[in-house]
């Protein structure tokens, strides 16, 4: 099964394969940020049956962005191909600006993240901690951490939501 099969996706597959390709090179290659949410496409690749996954999407175009989703039966390809570590792995993966978004992590923290522009690989808030956004169950919340992550699979706390 091919990862990226329509030609939009194809194209797709080249940029992203670039940018990874010349971050590998030892620089990470960078357009620049978008100065609003709504400049800024996060595509996402999920399951076409996780309906928490199809929550965040609708989270984060609440918020202001712009969303592609891109159905995949197995996401651990992408997961794999945009270089997401297997301990920060959650249910669906996004890409935005050249970044990766692993996970529910809430909108202002992708929007940080774009207004900040640090020298990270992404964000994942590893796992379905309940409360996060697309993961609302009857009010309960759990406690949890937006983690940064560089290519060389080194993390940071980018943000805390709950005790800890």
């Amino acid at each position: 099964m091919a990862v990226f099969p329509s030609y939009q996706s194809h194209a797709k597959a080249f940029v992203l394969g670039t940018l990874l390709a010349l971050a590998g090179l030892g620089g990470y290659f960078w357009l620049g940020p978008s100065s609003s949410a709504s400049e800024s496409t996060v595509t996402v690749y999920k399951s076409p049956t996780c309906n928490c996954c199809s929550e965040w999407v609708t989270h984060m175009r609440e918020q202001g962005f712009s969303v592609e989703v891109e159905s995949r039966v197995n996401v651990q390809p992408v997961k794999k191909q945009v270089g997401v570590p297997s301990p920060l792995a959650a249910c669906h993966t996004a890409v935005v600006d050249g970044y990766v978004v692993e996970g529910h992590v809430p909108a202002q923290d992708v929007k940080r993240l774009l207004r900040e522009t640090p020298e990270v690989r992404g964000l994942s808030v590893p796992g379905m901690p309940v409360g996060s956004p697309g993961m609302e169950r009857g009010g309960r919340r759990e406690p949890y951490e937006v983690l940064a992550f560089t290519a060389a699979g080194d993390t940071s706390v980018f943000a805390q939501y709950g005790r800890r």
